[in-house]
């Protein structure tokens, strides 16, 4: 395992983050691992140096937190062994105050989702989207709060306008509020809007990308195939990923594809190993429901592509509408 500076902190992350959404109540979705099939995911993670971990509250309504933190003790001598992140937004419930970014919610959230991970803080805690509804004066103030007290230790942003983010890190300095030091961006080889202003902004910051669905929901592995046909249970039940990438999408998984097989490496590995050569990527966050999927995500940290593998898989990619920031 490889390990790198989250931005320009001096916390130090495993260069593969496990992704905990996948872990949950199979109830909610069927592609979701309960505890006992997830143990084995967390243990070989574990074992393979991996040490960052991302959840939500909102993940299978809190039994994602359950999980892993129970999963996290068991696979850790010490708390310090490992870094754990958690994200604030979405609903935990039915009333009025039950999500957004209020201070309301956000202090109330960090205790629920401490309870449900059992530990006293998290290492990194996020708002999961922008609220249009609360001033972000509020809400920074609020995080602020939740680290002075000692309940996180950095916060971090996902999946905003790059004008929200400038907006909220100039709220924080203005005030000397603690300010984000990551973002957990929509970003794949093909969804690469990032790049035209969100990378360049935290590359000037030192912020440090933690990007979500870096193989693009299963679509750069072969999950999905021109016509609609699917392979495997998520793919056959992510309406979500009907949505976001089109047919033009299978020029870059073709290309993916191509460079996999002249090297004789799995399409995954290539898709990652491009993304984890990117600027500003201190990790990517790799969900994993078999254990092919996880062992792809750590092997593709040794993979160095060539400029001409680079050129060829960047070439077919095609402008998207921004996508993923509700």
């Amino acid at each position: 395992m490889k390990y790198t500076r989250l931005g320009s902190t001096g916390l130090k992350v495993s260069r593969i983050c496990l992704g905990m959404m996948s872990y949950g109540d199979p109830a909610q979705w069927a592609w979701l691992l309960d505890e006992k099939a997830a143990e084995p995911f967390v243990r070989r993670a574990a074992e393979a140096g991996v040490t960052f971990f991302d959840t939500a509250d909102s993940y299978s309504d809190g039994v994602s937190e359950e999980i892993t933190g129970r999963l996290l003790r068991a696979a850790f001598p010490r708390r310090d062994d490992y870094v754990l992140a958690t994200k604030v937004y979405f609903p935990v419930g039915d009333g009025p105050n039950d999500s957004g970014l209020s201070r309301k919610h956000i202090l109330s959230s960090i205790d629920g989702s401490l309870r449900r991970l059992g530990t006293d803080h998290v290492d990194l805690y996020q708002i999961h989207r922008w609220d249009h509804e609360t001033p972000i004066e509020e809400t920074m103030e609020a995080l602020h709060d939740v680290v002075r007290s000692g309940k996180a230790r950095y916060i971090g942003a996902s999946s905003m306008y790059a004008w929200q983010f400038a907006k909220a890190q100039h709220v924080a300095e203005r005030h000397g509020w603690t300010p984000f030091v990551s973002m957990q961006n929509h970003y794949n080889l093909a969804y690469r809007e990032e790049e035209r202003e969100m990378i360049p902004l935290c590359l000037d910051q030192g912020v440090g990308c933690v990007p979500w669905s870096p193989l693009a929901r299963g679509l750069l592995t072969g999950s999905r195939e021109r016509g609609g046909a699917r392979s495997t249970a998520r793919s056959d039940s992510d309406e979500i990923a009907e949505e976001m990438y089109t047919d033009a999408d299978f020029d870059v998984v073709d290309a993916v594809r191509e460079v996999a097989a002249a090297r004789g490496l799995p399409p995954a590995r290539i898709a990652l190993a491009w993304l984890l050569g990117r600027p500003a990527v201190s990790a990517p966050i790799v969900g994993a429901t078999k254990l092919s999927h996880l062992a792809d995500a750590i092997a593709a940290i040794d993979v160095p592509l060539t400029p001409e593998e680079t050129t060829h898989l960047e070439a077919p990619y095609r402008p998207h509408p921004v996508l993923g920031h509700s």
